[in-house]
């Protein structure tokens, strides 16, 4: 059998497996060409050979006050890793010296490339390394991108209800622009006539960590498919429920590790005072597959099928990196997860698809903004069991939300995994928020707004992918608030109103002309019988986004200066202008005075002070009123 390095060249590489050809730029290590059976090249050859495949992040140095820099990191050195008829590994890597100064980012990469024999495609993973003693330095971004050939590939596949075939780059330079660059109206689609008048965005297409395991796009001539495959999250950022770009018109596809999209204001890696830091991302895959045929389906199920294969062999026991440990060096840990609610049932409650994972040590709810470290998370089974494998040598925390139950638990005692050992942690209960039994509630526990009332998109403003189906990634949502509510606020009455039909799913600004929005004044009307004014009552807050807002809360005295209470300005995750339905996770707990309620009707007014964009605001994942603690619960 022949070698699978194929040949070298002083600028090139080519790895050959008689399958697939790689073709990587020596020694700065960017794809210049895949090659598919008689297909010479799947990316974009009319790119330069930079703009093709590639690496990149988004870094800054902190003390010197500049805007983020895109840098795809051309290496500057090349190795043969392993080389023989099963498996080849390369290396292109560039180490960082103080005497490169302020232009190179202050990090040492190693940048791999695998191709194993008889495997339709090839891995790659890269190592960041920051010395101790290092410049101080900021991450916003790290994602690897493919440029493909935009005559062949025109059909792009995100789930099984997330295809369709794509505009152009040219038709979305014929289109116009909308309230930023990334979302154009389709004016005149030549490559297919029936997309005009829809908005494309690339935005419309990310999705949640746990959901993105596999996205690419289908040629229709020949039938072929190029598909990315994240086989783990654990060199992901944020936990399984951040979203994050996946494919979209150019052609391109993107394996994210990490962004500042639907994040907080904490969001990126930050390494102050020296600090050493060393992360691996990856491997992930890149599969090509094809047939004779032309049924999109059929290229669809088998790169979903190749998905699972994929996940189920990880950790990968093939890369040659130190830093990459295999099964045999990682540890398990086995548990079960008891919510404990007497407000809710008198017995410990198993947590039923409970999000269970590991993550460094931090405080509650700390794994939202956790970007430099690995994470590994599994859902518990009906009775709140769980299983986390293949979990890297080292120090975390337990962390875990239930849905249905508000809130974050984390476990008290740190876990120590080591090589090879098995940890049975037994049961753990988490004891969530409550003071009092519930009076009221609106909404579903479930960290989204998704139960909520999302409105059909403007005339003229739609994506018809999104007619049926997650109606909240439609352009311009935001924008119906002021055609439903023109000249006053929500008012949602508890016991009459219906938050699937009532409550908007984004508390947004009010448009006020072509430039100016404010904010808006949300009410929620309710009785109380017998108050009583000597006790405290409980209002709970869970937000599902925040973007730039502020929620200042006031109970039956809208006029007054002073709010009861107030988050402050909260919030980065522009996830309403990036049509997402969930940022990230806040959770409030207002004090409410007896003495403030009064028997009969009251109203808490919900204000988001801020205004200026049509972006500014949240979206709420539950609200709860409980009353005064009751011995009878107990």
């Amino acid at each position: 059998m022949a070698r699978l390095l194929r040949s070298t060249s002083m600028f090139r590489v080519d790895i050959d497996n008689g399958i697939v050809k790689l073709t990587l730029t020596k020694p700065t290590g960017l794809m210049a060409g895949l090659a598919y059976k008689g297909v010479k090249n799947i990316l974009e050859r009319r790119n330069k050979e930079t703009q093709r495949g590639y690496w990149d992040i988004m870094w800054s140095r902190p003390d010197q006050h500049k805007k983020s820099r895109f840098d795809t990191m051309q290496a500057t050195r090349f190795r043969v890793i392993e080389q023989t008829e099963d498996q080849i590994e390369v290396s292109f890597s560039s180490t960082w010296r103080v005497s490169h100064g302020e232009n190179l980012v202050p990090l040492n990469i190693d940048r791999r490339f695998i191709i194993l024999r008889g495997v339709s495609g090839f891995y790659s993973y890269s190592i960041f390394e920051h010395e101790e003693g290092w410049p101080a330095l900021n991450i916003d971004e790290a994602r690897i991108a493919f440029k493909l050939d935009k005559d062949m590939f025109r059909y792009m596949a995100i789930s099984d209800k997330r295809q369709r075939i794509m505009p152009t780059a040219t038709d979305r330079k014929r289109g116009h622009e909308l309230s930023y660059r990334e979302a154009v109206l389709l004016s005149n689609s030549t490559s297919n006539p029936r997309l005009k008048g829809e908005v494309d965005d690339k935005y419309q297409y990310s999705s949640d960590n746990k959901d993105s395991h596999v996205h690419g796009w289908i040629s229709n001539r020949p039938h072929v498919g190029f598909w990315v495959i994240t086989p783990s999250d654990e060199f992901r950022a944020a936990g399984p429920v951040k979203p994050d770009l996946t494919s979209h018109a150019g052609p391109t596809s993107l394996a994210v590790f990490f962004s500042d999209h639907y994040a907080g204001a904490n969001y990126g890696i930050r390494l102050r005072d020296g600090q050493p830091w060393k992360k691996v991302f990856g491997p992930v895959f890149v599969y090509v597959n094809s047939d004779s045929g032309n049924n999109h389906t059929t290229l669809w199920e088998d790169a979903k099928r190749k998905m699972s294969e994929e996940t189920e062999k990880w950790p990968y026991d093939f890369p040659k990196s130190k830093d990459y440990p295999h099964a045999n060096e990682r540890g398990t840990i086995r548990g079960r997860l008891l919510v404990r609610d007497r407000y809710i049932e008198r017995d410990l409650m198993p947590a039923k698809s409970a999000y269970v994972g590991l993550a460094r040590p931090g405080d509650v709810g700390s794994w939202q903004d956790d970007y430099e470290g690995y994470q590994f998370w599994t859902k518990t089974d009906e009775t709140g069991y769980f299983t986390i494998r293949g979990v890297r040598p080292d120090t975390y925390n337990l962390y875990a939300w239930v849905p249905g139950i508000i809130g974050d638990f984390k476990h008290k005692n740190e876990v120590i995994v080591r090589k090879g050992n098995e940890i049975h942690i037994g049961e753990i209960i988490y004891d969530p928020p409550r003071n009092g039994p519930t009076i009221w509630e609106i909404g579903i526990p479930d960290r989204t707004a998704s139960e909520f009332f999302i409105p059909d998109p403007a005339p003229g403003l739609m994506n018809k992918l999104y007619i049926n189906n997650e109606k909240f990634r439609q352009y311009g949502l935001w924008d119906r608030y002021t055609d439903l509510y023109p000249n006053k606020d929500l008012i949602y009455t508890v016991g009459e109103s219906d938050y699937r039909k009532d409550w908007f799913f984004a508390h947004v600004t009010r448009k006020i002309n072509k430039k100016n929005y404010t904010g808006t004044t949300w009410q929620i009307q309710f009785d109380v019988r017998k108050v009583i004014t000597t006790a405290s009552y409980t209002l709970r807050i869970a937000l599902a986004s925040a973007n730039f807002a502020e929620i200042q809360v006031r109970v039956n005295n809208p006029p007054a200066r002073r709010p009861l209470f107030s988050t402050g300005r909260i919030g980065k995750d522009n996830a309403v202008a990036r049509h997402g339905i969930h940022g990230r996770y806040y959770l409030y707990g207002v004090s409410l005075p007896g003495f403030q309620l009064q028997n009969g009707r009251n109203i808490i007014y919900l204000r988001q002070s801020r205004g200026l964009t049509p972006f500014v605001g949240v979206m709420y994942d539950y609200i709860r009123l409980e009353g005064p603690p009751d011995e009878d619960y107990y």
